[in-house]
């Protein structure tokens, strides 16, 4: 993996972990998550007209890519509001390179060693003794959408600049989840989310997929998904730090286990 490449991954862990802390330490998880969308979208059209390059072929793989976004923030939002982040993050984002792998390359003794070891991590990070269904379900249906638009933006990043890609592809998930949000919960949900919070939320939100793609475009798939990972070990750090959630040694070590594993 190209140093680059690590590098991009690496600032891409650390700005995930920030806008995830942000989102679910909002009152209202669901408005806050259509605010930092806005937020982001609106904010980054300068830099993607300035930048502009995509060609015809990247629209098969931008509709791909869109649909398990919507997917994906529909699930975070849920997920935030029904259980730890401690729980729901490690496990989504544990999960993810585990399924990349298994669709994108052949499985070695190797890899078979990482994914018990990820195994392993979940089930610490979870709470063995912790009844909390419904975390490590969604945490497991985020991490699908999250191996499948890493696949998908994989060859996609191959017609389009990554600040282009990424504009266009937000542009559909962000209008209908922001549109669905307001239509359920009223405008004023979405206004009185409006806020420091979100507003850097929304901007980690691109820049940290923004890094994610320029890593594509230098390595393959399933390393940068692996690395970016490391987000695990800094989300529970956080989760600690400022949200209060018991995190004790045995989480952990899942959470550090589950690095070892998809690395």
């Amino acid at each position: 993996m190209p140093a680059t490449a690590l590098a991009l991954a690496l600032a891409a862990a650390g700005f995930h972990a920030l806008w995830n802390l942000l989102l679910a330490r909002a009152p209202d998880v669901e408005a806050a998550a259509a605010v930092a969308l806005l937020v982001a979208e609106i904010a980054f059209i300068p830099l993607a007209v300035v930048v502009w390059h995509a060609d015809s072929g990247v629209w098969p793989w931008l509709v791909g890519s869109g649909l398990f976004e919507l997917a994906y923030f529909t699930l975070l939002a849920t997920a935030y509001r029904k259980a730890p982040l401690s729980v729901v993050y490690p496990v989504a984002r544990g999960g993810a390179p585990v399924l990349v792998l298994a669709v994108s390359l052949g499985t070695t003794w190797l890899q078979a060693g990482g994914v018990l070891l990820v195994v392993a991590g979940v089930l610490l990070v979870r709470g063995l003794r912790e009844a909390n269904g419904i975390g490590l379900a969604l945490g497991l249906a985020i991490a699908t959408c999250i191996a499948g638009y890493t696949l998908v933006d994989n060859s996609g990043i191959e017609h389009a600049n990554p600040v282009t890609y990424l504009e266009l592809s937000m542009i559909g998930p962000t209008v209908l989840y922001a549109g669905a949000v307001a239509r359920l919960k009223g405008p004023g949900a979405i206004r009185r989310a409006v806020g420091p919070a979100t507003v850097v939320a929304g901007l980690a939100t691109f820049v940290a997929y923004g890094f994610v793609l320029a890593a594509l475009s230098r390595a393959s798939a399933a390393s940068v998904a692996a690395v970016r990972e490391t987000s695990v070990v800094v989300a529970a750090a956080l989760a600690a730090i400022v949200l209060k959630e018991r995190v004790g040694p045995v989480r952990i070590a899942g959470a550090v286990l589950v690095v070892a594993g998809v690395a």
